[in-house]
């Protein structure tokens, strides 16, 4: 599933986001940047010991929740993976929707920063932070075309989602937040 804007376009995909061949792909990192299972562990071991390496060293700090830092890819097919630390759910009264969306927003921030063309998210915080899939995918895709029709760039934001049904959860998403009356003219592609 596609979606056209000026100077960008916004898919969704089912996949591995470690075989993305994208400028940039997002981990779905901690704030210790420490390393973990699920997106980042895989991002972790296919992209080899040199991303610890250098977020140990560029960051000793780690990186709030909410916010993102870059790296190089290591062995990954891309020239960077930004880290991005969304919240853990805690009901949705404790900021969460504005700590996702910042998380997002922040990881386009460093890909526009680097002139990347292309990047790829992952779904941010659904995991082990236990957010709601359908209400992070709505944050998350307004996060995005927010962003997009603001800076018209990057090229190209993929979402690489793992299993169908988060790939449903992302399409209705797309769907609703396009279906409000704006110019916006989405399409299925795949």
């Amino acid at each position: 599933m596609q979606l056209r804007l000026e100077g960008s376009v916004l898919e969704l995909v089912q996949g591995d986001i470690t075989l993305q061949q994208v400028d940039a792909i997002v981990n779905a990192a901690n704030r210790w940047l420490a390393g973990g299972g699920g997106v980042d562990g895989a991002i972790h071991r296919r992209g080899g010991p040199a991303i610890m390496k250098e977020t140990r060293r560029r960051y000793p700090e780690g990186c709030p929740t909410g916010r993102a830092v870059i790296t190089g890819a290591g062995d990954l097919p891309s020239r960077f993976v930004i880290h991005a630390v969304g919240p853990v759910w805690k009901g949705g009264s404790k900021g969460e929707a504005a700590l996702l969306a910042s998380a997002y927003r922040c990881s386009l921030e460093a890909a526009v920063t680097h002139e990347c063309r292309g990047i790829a998210f992952p779904s941010l915080s659904t995991g082990a932070y236990r957010y709601p899939v359908i209400k992070a995918a709505r944050t998350a895709v307004s996060a995005v075309i927010e962003f997009l029709e603001e800076r018209r760039a990057p090229e190209l934001v993929r979402f690489v989602l793992f299993d169908e049904a988060t790939w449903r959860a992302y399409a209705a998403a797309l769907t609703s937040v396009t279906g409000s009356g704006k110019n916006r003219d989405p399409y299925p592609s795949g």
